[in-house]
Parts: C-alpha cells; structure tokens; sequence
C-alpha cells in the first residue's frame, strides 16, 4: 500500500511518540515495582504482564493515530522513541516521579492518620479504661 507523506510523516510522528510514552510508562512501572530484592520468579512475571500492557496500548495508540499500519519502520521509529526518552528524559523523569510519588504517599499517610486518630482515641481510651479496671481487681485481690 503506497501512503501519501502526510500518511508517512503521521506515522513517523506518531511511532516516535509511541516510543516516548512506552519508555515514560516503563519508567512509571519500575518506579512502582521499587528496587528492592523480590524473588527473580516475580519479577519475570511483573515484566511479562508489564510488556504484554505495553504492546496492547501501544497497538490501541497506533490503532487510533495511524489506522494500526504496522511496518518494519513502525518498529524502527518506535525502537528510536524508546531510545531517545531513554537518553534525553528519562534520568530527570525518574527523579521527579520518585518524588512525587513519595510526597503522594506521605501526604496519604497523613491524611489517613488524621482520619483514624479519633478512632484511635477512643479505642485507646476503652483499653485504658479496661487495663485500670484489671489493675484495681488484681490490686484488690491481693
């Protein structure tokens, strides 16, 4: 099928831009899976099913953006997007969704605290009314 360059310059500007938003969405991926040591089994299944999203939004991208046509230089131009969020963006990426994510969950933290310190009072308070009533029947017994 012959494409006009419109068509062929679409689907350039679009297989790059599917390239960056892969590499932006692995970067969220790693990100999440965090960098501590779990078992080599998991993480070749979190990878496997990771990938497997990856390819799936990426053929939904393509579908909508250039009616899925899927060439070898739609796989070239993708691999050069991936390459280049690699290189260029995703250092600083990582440093400010790291942070973000950490502020995020120290915000929810927080928020989480306040919500539950009443009821954390009141249970504390019923304990510590039940620990004194044991205390003074132990004491009275002796």
């Amino acid at each position: 099928m012959i494409l006009n360059l419109t068509m062929q310059a679409k689907l350039v500007f679009y297989s790059i831009l599917a390239g960056v938003l892969t590499g932006l969405i692995f970067d969220l991926y790693r990100t999440f899976r965090g960098f501590e040591n779990i078992h080599k089994v998991l993480i070749v299944i979190e990878d496997i099913l990771f990938w497997l999203l990856a390819a799936i939004l990426i053929f939904i991208f393509l579908l909508y953006t250039n009616q899925a046509v899927m060439g070898l230089y739609v796989y070239i131009w993708l691999a050069l997007g991936i390459y280049l969020y690699m290189k260029l963006i995703s250092k600083s990426l990582t440093r400010v969704q790291y942070k973000l994510i950490c502020n995020i969950s120290k915000l929810l933290r927080i928020l989480i605290n306040i919500v539950f310190y009443p009821i954390k009072l009141i249970f504390y308070g019923l304990g510590a009314k039940k620990q004194r009533k044991i205390k003074r029947n132990y004491l009275n017994k002796s």
